[in-house]
């Protein structure tokens, strides 16, 4: 089997298990050199009970349904891509349009989302390790559309954005997240605690800035520095063991929060009303 029909069994793969019927995320999938932002191989697989080692160098084991270690002693993976084209997927990135990619690590799904928006669309990416960053500047330079950015994403004035696209998990959204999002603009980040999965939800500004909320996955992610707080962790842990997060619809900022709310922060509530 030549590379190019292992990469695009991978892509239809990885689509199909998310759930995703659109050939241009497919096409960004399978046109994207996963081995170029993983590093030489063997590598090392993210399972439930640990990395376990490829066998070799080939790159027919990148091409699977695997999380790849980035640095194994940071936890820091390439992560599952079924998972990341369910929430590309939900994102529609579309031609011209603009995207902050927080937690870029070494940059391999930002250079799927800049296949996606195009030469006339452009992509900030985010990556707080110096050392990710430094090799994602390399791993995209080909991107002309792609700037990367060395330190954290939780700063005033971040570029206004149709989509944030984050990749660390946050137990709140943060306020510069939500700023940054142009009227019709969607943040899609995991929020989670400190202990057990969490949710990748998503968040759509409308032109009267109300903010609709999906819930895209049950997920599991690195912490965003700059974006916990215990007492955040805390309540989402509750919130969870409760249930009904399926029922949330909307989130509300700088009111009180009222009978419809299923989790509240400082700032912003959670709530089962449409938006």
């Amino acid at each position: 089997m030549t590379l190019d029909l292992q990469k695009r069994f991978y892509a239809e793969l990885v689509t199909a298990k998310g759930g995703v019927k659109d050939e241009a995320i497919t096409a960004a999938f399978a046109a994207t050199d996963r081995a170029k932002f993983v590093g030489s191989g063997p590598w090392k697989v993210f399972t439930a009970v640990g990395y376990i080692d490829t066998p070799s160098d080939d790159p027919a084991f990148l091409y699977q349904d695997v999380a790849v270690a980035l640095s194994p002693e940071r936890s820091i993976n390439n992560g599952e891509p079924s998972l990341h084209t369910r929430c590309i997927g939900a994102l529609k990135p579309l031609t011209g349009e603009s995207v902050l990619h927080i937690g870029a690590g070494t940059g391999y799904y930002t250079a799927i989302l800049a296949n996606l928006v195009g030469l006339t669309g452009s992509v900030v990416a985010f990556e707080i390790e110096d050392d990710l960053a430094a090799r994602a500047v390399i791993n995209l330079a080909d991107f002309p559309q792609v700037k990367v950015c060395a330190r954290s994403a939780i700063e005033p004035n971040l570029p206004a954005s149709d989509i944030i696209y984050v990749n660390a998990g946050a137990t709140y959204p943060p306020s510069e997240w939500m700023d940054a999002l142009r009227p019709g603009g969607r943040l899609l980040f995991p929020l989670t605690a400190n202990h057990g999965a969490g949710l990748m939800l998503m968040i759509t500004r409308s032109p009267e800035e109300r903010y609709g909320v999906k819930v895209v996955a049950g997920t599991a992610f690195i912490p965003c520095a700059g974006a916990r707080d215990e007492q955040g962790s805390t309540a989402l842990m509750m919130a969870l063991a409760k249930g009904g997060h399926a029922s949330v619809r909307s989130l509300v900022r700088s009111t009180e929060p009222d009978e419809t709310a299923w989790l509240s922060g400082n700032g912003w509530w959670l709530s089962t009303r449409e938006a």
